[in-house]
């Protein structure tokens, strides 16, 4: 349902600012961009686009039929799996300074579009040169997920159960964990002396089973026992 006054609707989010689950953009220049957006929201806990808002918050408004084409273009085509996204449109007063005459209290059109989780991850993002990332939401940033993510997604699409045993692979991963607070990837690899991919499914089973967690440190994505 689209609130009566969609003014203070859109200023009441604009208030909570960027965050984990909302992004603004003022234009729409390049859809493979807004592609990583898309991803990054069905990868983690969903969100929305605020289109034609400002970083500052000021409702700038869309510009063209031809950023609305680029929007569906990014949930459409520019992501795998197709993106479950639906668009919201808004005419509205501007916020903030306006000029004086005609043009300047013309009214603004805002799109916000929301991405739910998907239940079909990784959503891949096409790049300008063909390759396919998938992203996830970390706080206000897109970030490209790591191969520990895209071990534990598919082992959630797997129709068989995955098992976690103490074997002695995983005794020597829980072993190097111990010794650090914060491990990245290829320093879990050298502490462990196992192959990287043996790693990385490892690694990936104790963060599906609650053993293991991954943060962010350092535009890194590290490892560390929960």
């Amino acid at each position: 349902m689209i609130p009566v006054d969609d003014r203070r609707y859109l200023l009441g989010l604009i208030s909570e600012g960027e965050h984990q689950q909302q992004d603004f953009k003022y234009k729409v220049q390049d859809a493979v961009k807004l592609a990583r957006s898309v991803s990054a929201f069905a990868n983690t806990d969903g969100g929305r686009l605020l289109i034609g808002v400002r970083d500052d918050g000021h409702l700038s408004g869309v510009r063209s039929e031809e950023e609305i084409y680029m929007m569906h273009q990014a949930a459409y085509r520019y992501c795998r799996p197709e993106a479950s996204i639906r668009f919201d449109t808004y005419r509205v007063a501007p916020n903030g300074p306006v000029a004086p005459g005609p043009r300047g209290t013309a009214l603004r059109t805002i799109v916000v579009a929301t991405v739910p989780r998907s239940d079909h991850r990784p959503v891949m993002a096409l790049d300008h040169d063909g390759r396919q990332r998938a992203y996830i939401r970390v706080a206000d940033e897109n970030i490209v997920a790591s191969p520990v993510h895209l071990a534990i997604w598919r082992e959630e699409q797997s129709p068989r159960g995955v098992a976690f045993a103490y074997g002695e692979d995983e005794q020597r991963l829980l072993a190097a964990l111990r010794q650090d607070q914060l491990l990245s990837l290829s320093q879990v690899v050298r502490a462990t002396g196992l192959k990287r991919p043996r790693v990385v499914v490892l690694l990936a089973r104790m963060v599906r089973y609650g053993l293991a967690q991954i943060t962010l440190a350092d535009q890194q994505f590290r490892f560390m026992l929960t």
